[in-house]
């Protein structure tokens, strides 16, 4: 009975979802605005914003004006849809959103907006990851610091089994851009025992790959 109301449940949010999507692809205003959002200028949105273009419309990816600037790394955009109430938090069909995405990809101006207009630290992607665990693989120094200094758990482990300390080793290419993370990380805090589904720790990742700066820094950290 409860499995049974759970699909109900979800079929008639899948519904109102593509019924919300449907809408905004055929409001000529928020097509503008969505089309608008990834190279458009502050003017130009505001226009529409005036005209009545929901701030919240939806692509046919369930993408909002907000989370296209963000893909298009459009900052202006961004900042004018953000000071018009624009959710940093929602997600689309992929659960990214204007936040995850930032964090993700290292676009630290839009991130730094986010941060400061309501961005939910616990919020995950698809993998069940929070901003930091793809930052660190990534490489995007800049942006591991601001999300430690905003308080993203820097041991949280995403459906992998890997934090981002994991990550950072795992996935990284052991140069110094992935040593300097995984030095923030150990600064921060992160558990250097904490170890992967098969029982690996980090220390033991570093090891195998020959990441010796690595193995170094988990060392002293009590590794």
């Amino acid at each position: 009975m409860l499995f049974r109301r759970l699909t109900i449940y979800g079929v008639c949010l899948m519904a109102m979802w593509m019924s919300a999507v449907s809408f905004s692809q055929g409001n000529p205003v928020n097509r503008q605005l969505l089309q608008s959002a990834a190279n458009g200028g502050v003017s130009e949105i505001s226009a529409l914003l005036a005209q009545g273009a929901a701030i919240e419309a939806r692509d046919a990816q369930g993408r909002t004006p907000l989370l296209i600037a963000t893909h298009a790394n459009n900052a202006a955009a961004a900042q004018v849809l953000i000071e018009a109430g624009a959710d940093v938090n929602a997600k689309d069909a992929i659960q990214d959103s204007a936040y995850l995405y930032a964090g993700a990809r290292g676009l630290n101006e839009i991130l730094e907006m986010t941060l400061t207009h309501g961005a939910d630290l616990k919020s995950t992607n698809r993998y069940g990851g929070t901003a930091l665990i793809p930052a660190a693989e990534r490489g995007h120094v800049e942006t591991v610091h601001r999300l430690i200094k905003a308080g993203v758990d820097v041991d949280h482990v995403n459906r992998l089994g890997w934090t981002a300390l994991l990550e950072a080793i795992i996935l990284g290419d052991g140069g110094p851009r992935h040593v300097q993370i995984v030095q923030a990380l150990v600064q921060a805090g992160a558990d250097v025992k904490l170890a992967d589904r098969r029982g690996v720790t980090p220390l033991e990742h570093a090891r195998q790959r020959g990441y010796d700066r690595m193995v170094q820094l988990l060392m002293e950290a009590g590794a």
